[in-house]
C-alpha cells in the first residue's frame, strides 16, 4: 500500500492497489451500491465506507484479504453466521480471502439487512 494516508475518496484509496486487488475492491463496491442505491460513499478511518442513516459498511484490502467492516450493533454477523462461517471473522469485521471467489450475493445481502436495521433505528437524542 502507497504512504499515502489522507484519501479523500474511494477511487483514490483503490488506486493505490494492484490492478487485480482494484477489480476485487471495485465488486465488493458495485455489490453494496446495488444493494443500497441511497447510501453515501465517504472515506472513513482513511478507507472507503457507506453512509445510510448511519455508518452501514466499510470495506478495504490488505496483503491477502478484502475486509468488510460494520460498526455495532453487530447483530448483521449473528444473522449470517452460518454463510459467514467459512471465513475469518473478528467482532467486527470479516476477512474474504483474495484467493477465493467473491460472496457478491452475502455482501448484498448483508448490506440490505444492515440498510434496514438503520433506518429502522431511532434517531439519537441531541444533547
Amino acid at each position: 500500500m502507497s504512504p499515502k494516508t489522507n484519501y479523500q475518496t474511494a477511487d483514490e484509496y483503490i488506486g493505490t492497489f494492484p490492478s487485480a486487488v482494484q477489480e476485487g475492491l471495485q465488486q465488493i463496491r458495485k455489490a453494496i451500491r446495488e444493494a443500497e442505491p441511497d447510501a453515501q460513499e465517504v472515506i472513513s478511518y482513511q478507507i472507503p465506507a457507506f453512509d445510510y442513516h448511519g455508518k452501514l459498511i466499510y470495506y478495504s484490502a490488505y496483503t491477502k484479504h478484502f475486509s468488510l467492516s460494520f460498526p455495532p450493533p453487530f447483530t448483521v454477523f449473528e444473522a449470517f453466521r452460518e454463510q459467514l462461517s467459512p471465513y475469518e471473522m473478528s467482532k467486527s469485521a470479516i476477512q474474504l480471502p483474495m484467493d477465493k471467489p467473491l460472496p457478491l450475493t452475502l455482501i448484498a445481502e448483508m448490506v440490505k439487512f444492515r440498510a434496514k436495521e438503520n433506518k429502522e433505528k431511532p434517531p439519537k437524542k441531541k444533547k
